[in-house]
């Protein structure tokens, strides 16, 4: 069995590949990316369907690797390994997974015995599995109240991206009307109405509380703009 380990830090790239020859036995070869380009070509070349993947690198980010990954083999497995408990990564990563796809979510920090578990359960039995820490620091950072269902994230990132209601319901296929009840519910979401007294622009300031919050990263932001890029694109 071949691996693809993606990491961009060296040290972590070491302490990763001791930890996979200790939990799987059943690996031969394990083949090393510094960034998501280089693992494209890796996986491409190698015929690659195992891989642990870091999520924050300065070329081409985890998310963006495993969306190419798996356009071209939806049967790859990947364990995304990474040192942040962002919404914004799960909701990334759940948008792009193939059906019937195994993959997982597991911080650096985990102990070496869930580790072990993660790697053997999305690499070698096609498991999906999340880390529950990562559940667990994504409560802490929002709010009770918080969780965003896909609608209204969809009009987040069409927000944090500059664009205005009419512009939104167009790409979105909703009503102004529809729009325009998304925000509120954002803007109560996210605590905006429930702030200081002083006037503050709501919209700027969804932004920035999303951004507190993790539940949108620059990572998003760069993937919310390729797609609205695309889509306008289309329309011209």
């Amino acid at each position: 069995m071949k691996v693809l380990l993606v990491e961009d830090d060296q040290f972590h790239a070491s302490w990763m590949e001791e930890m996979l020859a200790d939990a799987l036995p059943e690996v031969s070869e394990i083949f090393h990316a510094q960034n998501g380009a280089e693992a494209e070509r890796e996986a491409r070349l190698l015929s690659i369907q195992a891989v642990v993947m870091d999520l924050r690198m300065a070329t081409r980010n985890g998310i963006e690797a495993a969306r190419t990954l798996w356009q071209e083999r939806p049967e790859t497995r990947i364990l995304f390994w990474s040192n942040y408990a962002d919404e914004a990564y799960l909701r990334g990563i759940t948008a792009i997974v193939p059906e019937d796809s195994a993959y997982g979510y597991v911080l650096k920090t985990a102990p070496r015995d869930r580790l072990k578990l993660a790697l053997r359960a999305v690499l070698i039995e096609g498991q999906i599995m999340v880390d529950r820490e990562i559940h667990r620091l994504q409560r802490r950072q929002a709010t009770p109240w918080a969780t965003l269902d896909d609608s209204e994230f969809a009009v987040l990132l069409d927000l944090a991206i500059g664009l205005q209601d009419k512009r939104i319901a167009e790409r979105r296929g909703m009503s102004l009307r529809t729009v325009q009840n998304r925000l509120l519910a954002l803007y109560d979401k996210l605590g905006v109405d429930a702030e200081e007294t002083e006037p503050l622009n709501k919209r700027v300031r969804a932004l920035n509380r999303a951004l507190v919050t993790r539940i949108l990263n620059i990572e998003a932001l760069e993937a919310a703009q390729r797609d609205f890029d695309q889509w306008s694109a289309t329309r011209r």
